[in-house]
């Protein structure tokens, strides 16, 4: 925190325009060396020459933030230069010149986390705004970097402090007349809610993680059941290799798509059967273990085949989808009754049948992912940490009529818990972790 820091804030390699960001206590010297006198006036853009060692530079757009009031909470400057790698390589030699040092993987917003000007979870939120790609993660990252998990879960803290005066007035004032007896036992009714709370919190689907991470669908069936076809068709590409020899996919083929405004992963997997032999035999295994894992299920199956759709629909599950492919050769008279998964004729060679797919794909998607009036777990290391809050408040409950002690310590461990996920208990591996995932210049 006392040195100065530089890095370039754009993406490296040629552009019209590079950002160079410098933070410390000497960025104002920096800049007076670099730009001359006057400084600019606070937030105002100027343009000036930079020299340095009676060298010109560029000329440059060049700005100045006075700590507290900026990004970093500390004297920061930036410098607006012309993007061609020479001048970034000269002025970064300048910089390191005047006593500042390359800034590491997410050093800045380190330090305005530092300063106080965001919390752990706002921190997440712009590396997560950085890296979205989908308009479903931008507003997710967005809602979380503007604070929509820090005031959900400071109001959980405040509530369990509030708790906590009540447990702690029984343990340290039993015999006072002003303290009624069993004064612990008005936290009962509290807890109750505060765990019903994150009982609700932690039982979203894991839709904040999926948005992050994207929504994965497996496409599973029997050889030659069209399940590369209709890889193919929903990707608009030739994604997979389709042949009419059964067993030409062996491993997981993925292909991105963006669905609603959300991030999804299609998987082709190879058909399943008895292999006839150790590759085939993986591959089955792998496409068993997609679908296992995945959010959602596509089984594939030859709308002539009675045999393919009864193998195939024990491993569909409540929500899923059966597609009756090569209707354009014919089919069953009428489609098999609609139960637990939704069943489409569909051909992956006409297009027949899957703009109906793509369409109720589409809106499972958006059912699953959108935003709702609670904030979503946006990843693993918080449902961790409200996991372990929830666990310690459980014991808190069943402590409280025999043993408030103990209560007010499970209490105090769920209070320390929800403090990790804001960062107000400084635990280092955990913001080592989450910094590194931050690129060089943020």
């Amino acid at each position: 925190m006392s040195d100065t820091i530089f890095a370039l804030a754009t993406p490296p390699g040629r552009s019209g325009v590079a950002v160079m960001r410098v933070s410390g206590p000497e960025a104002g010297a920096v800049l007076d060396a670099l730009a001359g006198s006057p400084r600019p006036a606070l937030r105002r853009a100027v343009l000036r020459p930079l020299t340095y060692a009676d060298t010109l530079i560029d000329q440059a757009i060049v700005l100045w933030f006075q700590g507290p009031d900026s990004y970093t909470g500390e004297d920061s400057a930036e410098f607006h230069i012309h993007g061609g790698p020479a001048v970034i390589a000269a002025l970064a030699e300048a910089l390191a010149a005047l006593g500042a040092r390359p800034a590491q993987a997410g050093e800045f917003t380190r330090r305005a986390f530092e300063n106080g000007k965001l919390d752990l979870t706002g921190a997440e939120g712009i590396a997560d705004l950085i890296a979205a790609e989908t308009e479903g993660q931008r507003l997710q990252a967005l809602n979380q970097m503007r604070g929509s998990l820090r005031t959900l879960y400071e109001s959980w803290r405040q509530h369990l402090l509030e708790v906590l005066v009540s447990i702690e007035g029984e343990i340290d004032f039993p015999d006072e007349a002003d303290v009624p007896d069993q004064l612990s036992s008005r936290a009962a009714a509290p807890l109750r809610a505060l765990l019903a709370e994150l009982d609700q919190h932690l039982d979203d689907g894991r839709r904040g993680e999926i948005v992050r991470e994207g929504f994965h669908v497996a496409i599973i069936g029997a050889p030659n059941a069209g399940k590369s076809s209709l890889l193919n068709a929903l990707a608009r590409r030739e994604a997979a290799i389709v042949t009419e020899i059964p067993g030409t996919t062996r491993d997981v083929v993925e292909v991105r798509l963006v669905l609603a405004g959300f991030p999804v992963i299609l998987a082709d997997t190879a058909g399943l059967r008895e292999a006839a032999d150790l590759v085939e035999a993986e591959g089955v295994r792998r496409a068993l273990a997609r679908a296992e894992d995945a959010d959602l299920r596509i089984g594939v199956a030859d709308g002539r085949a009675p045999e393919e759709i009864a193998a195939l629909a024990p491993r569909l599950r409540d929500g899923d989808i059966l597609a009756l492919n090569k209707a354009d050769l014919g089919g069953p008279d009428q489609l098999p009754p609609e139960g637990r998964f939704l069943t489409l004729a569909v051909s992956a060679k006409t297009g027949s049948g899957l703009a109906a797919l793509e369409k109720h794909l589409e809106s499972l998607v958006a059912e699953r992912l959108s935003a709702r009036e609670t904030p979503a777990l946006s990843r693993a290391r918080h449902r961790l940490a409200v996991q372990e809050a929830r666990a310690a408040l459980e014991r808190a409950l069943g402590a409280l009529s025999r043993a408030p002690e103990l209560a007010g310590e499970d209490a105090r461990l769920a209070v320390r818990a929800l403090e990790t996920l804001t960062g107000r208990v400084d635990v280092e591996d955990i913001l080592d972790r989450v910094f590194a995932q931050f690129c060089i210049g943020k």
